[in-house]
This record gives structure tokens, sequence and C-alpha cells, in this order.
């Protein structure tokens, strides 16, 4: 049966208009959708000169809206190189105070700033973050106060919170997404946690530094993605071996890292269904393979498993 152009022109713009409302349709479900973006997955406060991992720091989104989870050095162009403008950042959570994971907190909230001129922040953490924050606020003082003079905008002083607390248990709650956090096992620091994100499709659990803790087992029970620190025993063995006066790092690494077969055990012990290892020590060891980093981990742990790798996308 034949069709005047007239019927044939509607149907083609019917179809075409059928089509932009799936896509749209498609693009707003991808934008609700909880993704984890791996910034920075190098373990330890050095800058890594053989290999392209940068120091620590995980996004997750959550129906469009970033959450970042530590602020490891080069956060700021990592979060860039991610494709998430500065001024979309509305909440910080530090693990804990080694500077790894929060020496660029102060500068990413200025650069946050700078990107928008009327920033607002939560930031989340355990007692210093308060004192962090203003003493980065004093140190920039003067730059601050003339800028707001000739540039104007909003005091960044004024408008970011900062959320200090103690005790494991809920730390954030909105609409999406509801954050809780459990100290974990980091010595000498006794103030370390982990966080876990309960979205509406997804759970994911980010262990900050521990060592082996089955009370984070217990903790991320049930979770959709344990995001956890991995550190490679027979590299740290060789890393002493080539600096006999590192005795006393090695003490340390063993009592507040996770080996690789600890870390099979934890993610079995919780039942998670995917584990993404990260913040890995030693960060700096171009000849660990993946297939290394994985082999002790899969001796316990029968999921999936996920080598991180900068600006990753899960």
């Amino acid at each position: 049966m034949k069709c005047s152009r007239r019927q044939f022109v509607g149907r083609v713009g019917a179809f075409a208009g059928s089509s932009l409302f799936l896509a749209r349709r498609a693009k707003a479900r991808d934008a609700a959708r909880t993704r984890i973006i791996l910034l920075g997955t190098k373990g330890g406060p050095s800058l890594a000169t053989r290999t392209n991992r940068v120091n620590p720091a995980t996004l997750i989104v959550i129906n469009d809206v970033p959450y970042l989870v530590d602020c490891g050095y080069g956060v700021s162009r990592q979060l860039i190189k991610a494709g998430i403008f500065l001024d979309r950042l509305r909440y910080i959570f530090i693990t804990h105070h080694h500077s790894d994971h929060n020496l660029e907190y102060g500068p990413l909230v200025y650069n946050v700033w700078q990107a928008s001129k009327s920033m607002k922040i939560d930031a989340y953490g355990p007692p210093g973050l308060q004192k962090l924050t203003n003493d980065f606020f004093e140190y920039e003082r003067f730059d601050i106060e003339t800028r707001l003079a000739d540039e104007g905008g909003e005091d960044p002083r004024k408008t970011i919170s900062v959320h200090e607390f103690e005790r494991a248990g809920i730390v954030m709650q909105n609409d999406d997404v509801k954050v809780t956090s459990c100290r974990v096992r980091h010595p000498p620091i006794t103030q370390s946690y982990a966080y876990r994100f309960d979205a509406k499709d997804r759970s994911i659990v980010i262990s900050g530094d521990t060592a082996y803790a089955p009370e984070l087992a217990e903790f991320a029970r049930g979770a959709d993605v344990l995001v956890h620190e991995a550190m490679y025993l027979p590299a740290i063995e060789k890393l002493i071996q080539q600096n006999l006066g590192a005795t006393r790092l090695r003490e340390h690494l063993l009592a507040a890292h996770t080996s690789t077969e600890d870390v099979g055990r934890v993610a079995a012990q919780a039942g998670v269904k995917t584990l993404v290892l990260t913040h890995f020590v030693p960060g700096d060891d171009p000849t660990i393979t993946d297939e290394q980093w994985i082999e002790s981990v899969r001796k316990h742990f029968a999921g999936r498993i996920v080598v991180g790798k900068d600006l990753m996308e899960i």
C-alpha cells in the first residue's frame, strides 16, 4: 500500500521524534545511574616516576552529583581530566589525615571557588578537618581578600561547611544516598575510616587505608562494589632488600595495610559482587603485573576483580 508524501513525511517526523525522546531518556537514565571514577590509585605521598599512577582519590557520581573521597595531590586536574567541572563538586570526604589523602584538600576547595565564585561544599572527615580548613584559608588569606575586593564573588570561608565525626555511623544522608563510616585499622592513626555509599541502584564501600579488618568485611556485607587498598608483599620484601635502612617502613606497612591475599578474604567475607583494587603499595613499581595483583586475591575471592587504573570508570 502506497502512502502519500505527506503521510511519509509525517511518519519520518514521528520516528525522528520518537528517537529523540528515546535518546533523551537514555541520557537521563545514564546521568541518574551511580558511577565510580578512580582519580588516583597510587598509595603513599611520593609522586610516581615509573608509573602513571597519581595519589589517592576516588569519585562517586550519584544522580549526576559528584562525591569525592580523599584529595591526594593532583586531584583537581584529575577531576578535569575525568570530565567533571570543578564547579559541580558538592561533597568531599576525607578518610584520614595522611598527606596522600588530604594534601590537595585546601587547594581543591580554592580551585572550586575560582571555578564558580559561588561554591557550596560540605566536607566530612575525622577530627582535624576544621583546623585543616581554617589553616589553609589563613595561609591564603591575602589572596582571597584581594580577589574578593578586585573580582567579587562569595567568600569561600563562608560557603564551606565542615562536619567532623569521631564515631562510626551515619555521616550524611539526602534523597539520593546514605553515607556511613566504619573505623578501620591504620596505626598509628586511630581516626581512620572506611565509607559506605548506599544509593538507590548500587552500594559502594571505600576501604580507605587499613590493615586486615574483619569489621570492614561486616561493614561491606552485601555491597555491590568494594574499592579496597592492596599491598603486594613480594615487592615490599624486594624494596627492603634494596634498602636495608627501610626496616621501620616495612614494620609500618605490614601493620597498617592489607596484603592482596587478605583483601581477597575481606571481599569473600563481605560477599561483594565486584572488588576493585586501588591505593597500590608499592604504587611505583612497573614490574608488578595485573595478574600478580590478582593472583593472591583469587585464592579467597571468586567474584569479579578489577585492577584499578587512574581515570578508570566502573
